[in-house]
């Protein structure tokens, strides 16, 4: 029998504890956690976190081969797994998107290049309808890579009204205000934030008329949290995602992604919500253009290589317990994914996924380009010192460190 015993300060959503993590690394399952389960085989002065879980990546590999230049499966997984991410979930809006049972089974079998788990979410287009087997979609309310958005909230409602009581993902951008906005001066004006704001209500509206379980996706505004929170309390089946982006910069910083950076005060108020526990996810919402396109005005960052510095960083810089960091990143997602899996994730205990991120403060690190694993080569946050680094992330019982 194949076993690794890791030893140290192990996180949950519920604390922490001194002790060791028997993995069976031909199971790939966590066997028991304790104390004396025998010679640890990594003793590590860090914190050990479930493995962080990723639910809005952009892998961009689909069929046609297209955008494999930026990223593709294989390259995803090692970004992730530098960054301290085991599992992900990848969205459909690819040039050949999976809308239905064998689109979304060809683009599964092209999964199997990566290193770490993988969801795939299904898209949602007009006049399409759920697939025979049960996937978590996502719904693009305003223009995205490929066709997968809509013209109006009403031709939305009538398709996403064939989705009730289904899992749908939603990117909220009122396409009529869009439309409307579309010839103003800069990307912020063309996506101001009363389309985000139009567009959760709207959202909202479906998830309690439809009965649908529903995620708002990359959360930016203040109002848009606000309906969140109040959806909650009315015990509407609603959770949230922010993104590192929108909790780290504001609309002072030159970037563009969609939805655009907002004020200083709508991060200050999502680092709250993170908190709180309105918002629900830490998602990258990766989104690796090569420098070239993104100079050109490409929207999106690259973010899976530093999502655990990340979280590092909203510990030393907000104050974020270590369980806390496990709730948004580890608990949280792994109840949503693993509802589409026939394993557990987001814990460290007997029978969960044996998939770990360990998390150093005693090593800190700047970014640098030769740090990063993504294809597209750069990130937003090179020449960012974190105070801490992932010295190990552990794959269903597989060490890679360290980084």
């Amino acid at each position: 029998m194949n076993k690794l015993i890791v030893e140290g300060k192990i996180v949950n959503v519920d604390g922490e504890q001194d002790g060791q993590i028997l993995i069976d690394q031909d199971s790939g399952l966590i066997e028991s956690v304790g104390q004396n389960l025998g010679t640890a085989d990594i003793k590590t002065p860090g914190l050990i976190f479930p493995g962080f879980v990723d639910v809005h990546v952009h892998a961009r590999e689909d069929v046609s081969g297209s955008q494999n230049y930026k990223e593709d499966f294989q390259s995803m997984s090692e970004a992730a797994i530098n960054g301290g991410v085991v599992t992900v979930a990848d969205m459909p809006n690819n040039t050949v998107p999976p809308i239905d049972s064998e689109s979304y089974a060809l683009k599964k079998t092209l999964t199997r290049s990566s290193l770490v788990d993988v969801v795939l979410y299904a898209g949602i287009r007009s006049g399409s309808i759920p697939l025979t087997t049960r996937v978590p979609y996502k719904v693009f309310l305003g223009p995205s890579i490929g066709d997968l958005f809509f013209t109006s909230l009403a031709e939305v409602e009538e398709t996403v009204k064939n989705y009730q009581g289904q899992f749908v993902s939603f990117h909220c951008e009122d396409p009529e205000i869009l439309q409307f906005s579309q010839n103003e001066p800069v990307h912020e004006a063309r996506r101001p934030r009363e389309a985000e704001i139009s567009a959760i209500k709207f959202a909202i509206m479906l998830i309690e008329k439809y009965e649908i379980q529903g995620k708002i996706c990359h959360l930016t505004t203040r109002e848009g949290l606000e309906m969140i929170r109040e959806a909650k309390l009315r015990g509407l089946p609603v959770t949230a995602e922010v993104t590192p982006h929108h909790l780290y910069f504001d609309d002072s910083t030159p970037l563009v992604m969609n939805p655009p950076l907002r004020a200083e005060a709508d991060r200050l108020a999502l680092i709250g919500g993170l908190r709180d526990g309105v918002i629900d996810y830490l998602a990258s919402d990766h989104a690796p253009h090569t420098m070239e396109e993104k100079e050109a005005g490409a929207a999106g960052l690259p973010h899976l290589d530093t999502y655990g510095l990340f979280a590092g960083w909203l510990m030393k810089t907000y104050d974020f317990l270590p369980m806390q960091i496990a709730k948004v990143c580890s608990y949280n997602p792994g109840l949503f994914l693993s509802q589409f899996t026939v394993n557990k994730f987001g814990k460290i205990a007997a029978g969960y996924v044996g998939s770990l991120a360990i998390l150093d403060f005693s090593l800190g690190i700047t970014v640098q380009k030769t740090d990063l694993k993504t294809k597209v080569g750069w990130s937003p946050f090179e020449g960012v010192t974190f105070p801490g680094r992932i010295t190990h992330t552990i794959v269903r019982g597989k060490v890679y460190g360290k980084n």
